[in-house]
């Protein structure tokens, strides 16, 4: 099953999306569950399932779509975890990097992702998303894909001259990060280290890995980091890039505006986002 998070007629809503349009689940489940994430909070995945041969009610060129869950509690991200990302970056640390980033800077699919404009380094990581179906804390690795609700894209925007030390600040420009275009449930998907991971920059692939190689495997991340922190139904795990990404490329291979950015994951579906440079003062009215 894949779930969206959209915009209809001003009104935010979400479904099950199929070939033909979404099935609007929010008016089927009522108040008891107006949002995806209120879904996830109420472990009802197995109530949406009863609808997923409905017909749909809404067209895709109707919705505008949402990042898939838009205000989770945490999203906790996994840096330098593929072989080839570790070698670019001469990283050692045999422990996972992990650093956060704020709900405020996602974007949806077809959405605008927004170069700031005081940056000549924005950046592209193509990344495998996990999306927590229930609430964990000191979970075993062997026992942390039952936590899980399911899995998306996510287009990890770096502003890379704004990383300094640790990487917060480059990490949490509004709209820079991409999430989508759903999350396909782990039904669909019981082994995610076997899933190979495109990134396209205007249609060229930049980075191709497969999950087999993660350092530290989505099951050991929940692990990891629900030894210090719970994790709530809707929270977000990043899991890290593969190599490739536009720093390391001779000469450097970063965003532009214009340009477009697709993140396809295999099973999952491809993100897709177009680079729009915003100004200083553009990014103070939306704070405002």
């Amino acid at each position: 099953m894949k779930l969206i998070n959209f915009l209809h007629q001003n009104s935010e809503k979400y479904g099950i999306l199929k070939p033909t349009g979404v099935i609007d689940l929010k008016k089927l489940m009522g108040d008891e569950y107006p949002s995806l994430l209120s879904l996830l909070q109420g472990n009802a995945l197995s109530i949406a399932r009863d609808y997923q041969n409905n017909a749909t009610d809404i067209s895709l060129d109707q919705i505008i779509y949402l990042p898939v869950i838009n205000n989770p509690k945490k999203i906790i991200c996994a840096g330098m975890n593929y072989a080839d990302k570790r070698i670019e970056f001469n990283e050692s640390n045999p422990a996972p990097t992990l650093f956060v980033r704020f709900a405020d800077s996602q974007t949806g699919h077809n959405n605008p992702v927004l170069k700031p404009e005081n940056t000549a380094e924005f950046d592209y990581e193509g990344e495998l998303a996990v999306i927590m179906g229930r609430p964990c804390f000191h979970v075993s690795a062997a026992d942390a894909l039952n936590y899980v609700a399911g899995y998306s894209c996510y287009m990890d925007g770096s502003v890379r001259d704004w990383q300094h030390s640790w990487y917060t600040a480059g990490k949490n420009w509004p709209s820079t990060g991409a999430f989508g275009p759903n999350l396909t449930t782990c039904d669909e998907i019981p082994d995610p280290q076997v899933l190979n991971l495109r990134t396209l920059l205007n249609g060229r692939v930049v980075q191709s890995d497969n999950t087999a190689n993660m350092i530290h495997r989505v099951a050991d991340l929940i692990a990891y980091i629900s030894t210090f922190t719970p994790l709530s139904a809707g929270d977000v795990i990043l899991t890290g890039s593969p190599g490739g990404v536009g720093k390391k490329h001779v000469p450097p291979l970063f965003l532009q505006p214009g340009d477009v950015i697709e993140v396809e994951i295999e099973c999952i579906g491809r993100l897709t986002n177009t680079v729009s440079e915003v100004r200083l003062i553009d990014e103070v009215k939306t704070v405002a």
